[in-house]
Order: structure tokens, then sequence, then C-alpha cells
């Protein structure tokens, strides 16, 4: 069962931002050393990454990033008209989402990792607001590797600013609230030769029907 929600931003955490329809978090230097030290390169080598092509104006196209999906029995979700099915925990999966979760108070039934091997690598405006998500869903986000630049902007409202964030090595991101029925995200590809980046995105799915 899903975690009964907590104050989602305590005072001591790094960055928080009070958005319309949603609140946003940054914490910086999350992992403890021993953990963080090797994990960049553990995850590189043994998840299992493939390059998943979606359905686009009747076209399979491949996305521009390797991806890979972990959790439990019936963590599957749907993306532009693909089932994907979770393959079992991996280590060391487990132990990331039992700290994310210990900090956070909420539960995730599942990871999605993407790696992004240098800067044209991206993922276009969306926001997570898939069915099977819930109404609400709360959304935590690991970044390991390389710095890359976040971006959010209002779904409708055009006189809300973008908002701009770095987000650097080892660090995590909340995403709660009505986050994702009002604001889009996306890393957007950049120029500057850069190094590879792995984000794991942690969160609840509800068993499709």
């Amino acid at each position: 069962m899903r975690a009964a929600q907590t104050e989602l931003f305590p005072e001591e955490l790094n960055s928080h931002w009070q958005l319309a329809g949603g609140e946003l978090q940054l914490i910086r230097d999350f992992l403890p050393g021993p953990v963080h030290r090797t994990l960049f390169e553990q995850l590189s080598a043994n998840l299992a990454w493939e390059q998943t092509r979606i359905r686009m104006a009747g076209k399979l196209i491949p996305i521009p990033r390797l991806n890979a999906w972990y959790g439990e029995d019936g963590a599957a979700y749907r993306y532009s008209g693909t089932r994907f099915q979770a393959l079992p925990w991996a280590d060391p999966l487990i132990r990331i989402r039992e700290l994310i979760e210990q900090r956070c108070g909420h539960s995730f039934n599942s990871v999605l990792a993407n790696l992004y091997r240098d800067g044209q690598d991206s993922v276009a405006w969306h926001a997570d607001d898939e069915p099977e998500l819930g109404r609400d869903p709360f959304i935590a986000s690991l970044s390991l590797g390389q710095q890359r630049r976040f971006q959010l902007k209002h779904r409708r409202d055009k006189s809300i600013h973008r908002i701009d964030i770095e987000l650097p090595d080892n660090s995590l991101l909340l995403m709660g609230g009505a986050l994702q029925h009002h604001w889009l995200h996306q890393v957007p590809k950049t120029r500057k030769p850069i190094g590879p980046r792995i984000n794991l995105t942690f969160r609840w799915i509800e068993p499709l029907r």
C-alpha cells in the first residue's frame, strides 16, 4: 500500500519551490559517500539498458536516451501506445529505494532508469500523468553523473515564467501535489561536450486493468 501523506518538504532540505498547483524540492548530496561512490559505474554496467521505440505519427521512433524499468509484479505502465512490464528489482536499486522512502515518507513499487549518453540525449516536454500513477503522484528523481538542466513550464498560464533548475550529481528532486496536472517538464539537448547522466525516477504504479 502507499504510505500515508507526510509533510512533503521539511524546512531543513535544500531548495523548495511553492508552485501554482504543485510543490517541488531539490536535495543536494543525497546519498552517503559509501553508497554514492561507485553507484554510477554499477548502474551503467549492470542495468538492462535498451532504447525503447514509441509510436509517433504512425511510425516507431527510438527515444533519444537509453532506459530500463524495474519494479514489483504488476508494476506496468503504458506510454505512447506501448505497454512496459517491469523487470524484477535489482541491487543496488532496492537500497536506493529504501533511503529515498525513509527521507520522504512515501512508498515506491517501481523505478524508471534513464541513461543520457551525451548532450544530444534528452526528454521532451511532458507530464508524468498516466492513469496508473494515480491522481496526484509523488515522484522522487535521483540524478547521477553529469549535471543537466531540468525545465518546467505551466501548461496553460503563459504569464508564469519557465523554471530552469540545474540537477547536479547525487541530487534528489521531489515532485508532489498536483504538479503533474499543471506543469510540464523536460531535459533539453545541449551542444556542450558533456558526459553521461543516469536518472532514476521512483514511482508508485497502480495495477493496470
